[in-house]
């Protein structure tokens, strides 16, 4: 058992990206913040199978070339090799919670942006 406070993390790119709660040994857990025009590279997993829940904000996130428009409230399970893209395009930040499991220490395949 273990409790982690938010505030002691950080997001990977200063203000936005993932900030882990949890790496392993058997799932990542991670607040994903983006603001306005923010993105990160679409990529797939092998191994693990990623989901995404909003908490705030709408959201594009691109699986297999299909666009989906998420806001709060909503849910999208990726399954593994499924290519996928989180961009902002809205106005206002987004904030959403992953999770990746099983947990892989190297488990990513960047691709070419989608181009929306």
């Amino acid at each position: 058992m273990f409790i982690v406070d938010e505030k002691d993390r950080e997001y990977r790119f200063g203000d936005h990206g993932p900030k882990y709660l949890m790496q392993g040994p058997r799932m990542n857990f991670a607040l994903v913040q983006f603001m306005p025009g923010q993105d990160f590279r679409a990529h797939y997993h092998d191994v693990m199978e990623e989901n995404f829940y909003i908490l705030e904000g709408t959201v594009t996130i691109v699986v297999d070339e299909t666009v989906h428009i998420l806001g709060p409230g909503q849910f999208i399970h990726v399954e593994p090799k499924e290519v996928h893209y989180v961009v902002n395009n809205f106005s206002a930040p987004v904030r959403m919670i992953s999770s990746l499991a099983p947990y892989q220490q190297v488990d990513k395949t960047e691709v070419e942006n989608p181009k929306l």
